[in-house]
């Protein structure tokens, strides 16, 4: 028996609902590989060759390319590739109120690598107030046509894991979480108001969570795993508690992505319960594209039945293409745990979560792409 045919016949009859919001059921995590030419424009403008203004202008037309190539590639949402950004979460932090970017001694270790050696520390009251990115949003919307514009930020939590928080402002760490969800609250409102229906917010402390090294590193700092995973979530689920009732906001769950290696490794399996079955977000986009990722049987605590579960089973680092077949006979273990109308396909993770990019060819992104698509349009055919 075939996968797709493994797949049970009652599930497909439930597929004349189709996903117009999002996640679709080819989709993707949000960043692709920086252009040469945008990264030459970056040095320029290091260097003092070139101005913001003239930075910007090229960042506009590579951005407006990259959302062609998308619509090309069957996507039906498309991203800005987060080709502003040198980081996927220091520049969004970075631009709120109270927050600073710093020269740290060290980057953060990867598997073998170290990123730069930059970080954020919290000097002030967090607020969200005049943040660059809305106008980015704004750009992305006037382009995407009749495709649904996605952004992506990072969770609220991210802060609260790669910060550097100063005592004097905080001594309270209850009052540093609330200032942080109010923000939150007035940043997704703010993208609502620009007009974005589709936000993904980028997370990648729950590895922490996955490992019993991840647990016992947070044990030396004095904190209880169990606690701050149920403070994790809180934060969530307050952050987002006001989100107008037609925007998606979906959680994209990460074990590291920069030049194509990782920082952590394990199951869903210790905070399962909680992300499957606490969070009250309209998606999840997980990684499952190898052994480290572990098995499917934690789907078995999702409890929502309006819950999409985007399965990230194409690897986005490196570029030979997985076996079709193979993706879908994993897509069918998974439907063992959710309904086949609950499940999408996407890579695992963004191919430049970090402007260096992961460690394979634009062509290749493409077809990586491309194959999600094929792949989802087989198994999610009427």
């Amino acid at each position: 028996m075939t996968a797709t045919n493994y797949i049970r016949s009652k599930e497909r009859k439930k597929l004349t609902k189709t996903l117009v919001r999002g996640p679709f059921r080819g989709d993707h995590v949000g960043s692709f590989l920086r252009p040469e030419r945008l990264k030459n424009a970056r040095l320029q403008k290091q260097n003092g060759e070139i101005t913001a203004e003239q930075l910007r202008t090229i960042e506009d037309e590579e951005i407006i390319r990259l959302v062609e190539r998308q619509k090309e590639a069957g996507l039906e949402a498309v991203s800005d590739g987060e080709l502003r950004r040198a980081w996927w979460h220091f520049d969004f932090l970075a631009a709120l109120d109270g927050v600073e970017l710093y020269q740290a001694d060290s980057g953060i270790q990867f598997h073998g690598v170290q990123t730069k050696p930059h970080g954020i520390k919290v000097t002030g009251k967090v607020d969200f107030t005049n943040h660059p990115m809305i106008e980015d949003y704004k750009f992305l919307h006037r382009i995407a046509g009749d495709h649904v514009a996605k952004f992506t930020i990072p969770s609220p939590n991210m802060l609260f894991f790669r910060g550097k928080i100063d005592q004097d402002v905080y001594p309270d760490q209850q009052v540093f979480f609330d200032d942080l969800i109010a923000a939150y609250q007035k940043a997704i409102q703010a993208f609502y108001d620009a007009g974005c229906r589709y936000l993904q917010l980028d997370d990648t402390s729950w590895a922490a969570f996955f490992s019993e090294k991840g647990r016992e590193q947070m044990r030396e700092k004095g904190q209880d795993p169990e606690q701050i995973a149920l403070l994790s979530a809180k934060a969530i689920n307050e952050s987002i508690a006001k989100k107008p009732d037609d925007m998606v906001i979906t959680m994209h769950i990460c074990r590291g992505n920069f030049k194509s290696t990782y920082t952590a490794s394990g199951g869903y399996d210790s905070v399962s319960e909680i992300i499957f079955g606490g969070l009250n977000v309209d998606g999840l986009f997980l990684e499952f594209d190898d052994e480290r990722s572990g098995g499917f049987e934690p789907l078995r605590h999702v409890n929502r039945n309006d819950l999409q579960i985007v399965l990230g089973l194409i690897t986005s680092k490196f570029g030979e293409l997985e076996n079709a077949e193979t993706i879908k006979t994993r897509i069918a273990e998974a439907n063992k745990y959710v309904s086949l109308d609950q499940l999408c396909l996407s890579p695992q993770c963004g191919f430049a979560s970090t402007e260096e990019g992961n460690l394979l060819t634009e062509e290749q992104q493409w077809e990586k792409v491309r194959h999600v698509v094929r792949i989802a349009q087989d198994v999610w055919k009427s």
